[in-house]
């Protein structure tokens, strides 16, 4: 059965989803997957996630190469063009086969009509594309962003803001946590080489490893035992900050799918750790990954902004409240993001952000940690965020972070580097 799908048919499909209806990739592409044998899996991947990286390259391209675009129940086959164009610029498939697969996937989508006119645009393309490259890149839209991500990346680093934009277009490094309790991470790198894979230390985060090439988690050792746990250095930066204890109560806020409820277990196995999240569905990868590192932890759903519904009137010696974000840090992870998110949800979620802090500020023990986190670069979730908060909550006092003035600490996504990624500890009084 599987033999027969057509692969750049099902990306075709799958990024119309995403761009026509507001639908997260990462929701629908493991659907799609399961329609393809388990070695074309990694090619829809990269196919669909290619698309959407320089998705405003290839609607340029088909502006450029078509006199009207495609509307109504002929847009899969706009999509399907792209899927065609991408492989010709972007992978080593040779440009025949390309060709070949791309028109046959006009039949799978029931659109046999349409096999010459897409031949015809796909080979247009080859015969045009450097002269067409060249104009492209003096385009507005050859930072593959949408404008108003530009502008406002460009106003908060007028200094780096290329350099963002670029890093968001790579594709992102694979990192690792291992999990101290099993091994030291120099003993865990001595099993990774012995396996035949290279990986590198990261210089402040104790458990990090970069992977020199993204491998399947069946080829770490130790996967399945809980020895490591695929997770982004700058998440791993958390416990930096957090810096959790035998005994203690502690909250792990917004935590599906889990990363940091397991890096809290393995840095205090003997803590009591609540991990709560609003989505109920997005929980089950929290069990799933307790499960996987034989951990325990009370696990509830319930929203951020009303504690007392889901803890009562419980106070926590440190919480980790990882904030509902724009994820403008983590756009090479997730490329769709640059396409669902809109400027005006920059405000309401800041406005979120600032009625979650006060909610959970008032289950802070005194003396007591709350890391602030956000996988955002934007100014508005971050430093802003926390300076607002520090004006108007007596008893917060920032440490380690950045200053009152430019609070919280700030990564950038980088080349070899973590996501972007914003930090904020305060100790309340």
């Amino acid at each position: 059965m599987k033999k027969n799908i057509n692969l750049r048919s099902l990306a075709a499909q799958t990024v119309e989803q995403v761009v026509e209806q507001g639908q997260s990739l990462s929701n629908v592409l493991p659907a799609m997957q399961q329609k393809v044998s388990d070695k074309d899996k990694a090619l829809l991947q990269e196919l669909c996630f290619g698309v959407l990286r320089t998705l405003s390259q290839l609607e340029w391209f088909i502006h450029k190469l078509m006199s009207r675009p495609m509307t109504g129940k002929q847009r899969t086959v706009h999509y399907l063009i792209m899927v065609g164009i991408y492989q010709l610029l972007y992978t080593r498939i040779p440009a025949h086969a390309a060709l070949a697969e791309t028109v046959e996937g006009a039949v799978a989508i029931k659109r046999q009509q349409l096999k010459g006119l897409i031949n015809g645009v796909l080979r247009q393309f080859q015969r045009q594309q450097d002269e067409l490259l060249a104009e492209f890149a003096q385009t507005e839209v050859r930072y593959l962003h949408p404008s108003w991500l530009v502008k406002r990346i460009k106003k908060a680093y007028p200094q780096q803001w290329e350099a963002i934009l670029e890093a968001n277009n790579q594709r992102p490094p694979m990192w690792l946590r291992v999990n101290r309790n099993h091994h030291t991470r120099d003993a865990w790198l001595a099993l990774l080489a012995e396996a035949g894979l290279t990986g590198f230390p990261h210089a402040d985060y104790p458990d990090a490893v970069r992977l020199e090439t993204p491998a399947p988690v069946h080829a770490l050792p130790g996967f399945d035992e809980g020895w490591v746990t695929v997770q982004d250095a700058s998440a791993q930066g958390c416990m930096t900050y957090l810096q959790p204890e035998n005994g203690e109560q502690i909250l792990d806020l917004c935590a599906a799918p889990g990363g940091k409820t397991t890096h809290i277990l393995e840095v205090a196995p003997e803590a009591n750790v609540m991990a709560v999240d609003v989505d109920e569905k997005r929980l089950s990868r929290v069990y799933d990954n307790l499960k996987r590192l034989g951990m325990k932890a009370t696990v509830k759903q319930g929203d951020g902004r009303f504690p007392e519904q889901w803890c009562g009137e419980q106070k926590f010696d440190r919480i980790l409240l990882d904030a509902p974000c724009s994820a403008t840090g983590v756009v090479r992870r997730h490329p769709d993001i640059k396409w669902l998110r809109r400027d005006r949800d920059i405000p309401e979620l800041a406005q979120l952000q600032a009625e979650i802090l006060n909610a959970t500020w008032a289950h802070l023990k005194p003396g007591g940690t709350l890391v602030y986190a956000t996988c955002s670069i934007l100014p508005e979730e971050n430093s802003e965020q926390i300076a607002a908060f520090l004006q108007r909550t007596p008893d917060a006092v920032l440490s380690e972070t950045g200053t009152p003035e430019q609070p919280g600490k700030q990564n950038l996504p980088g080349a070899e580097e973590g996501d972007g990624f914003f930090y904020a500890k305060l100790i309340k009084k």
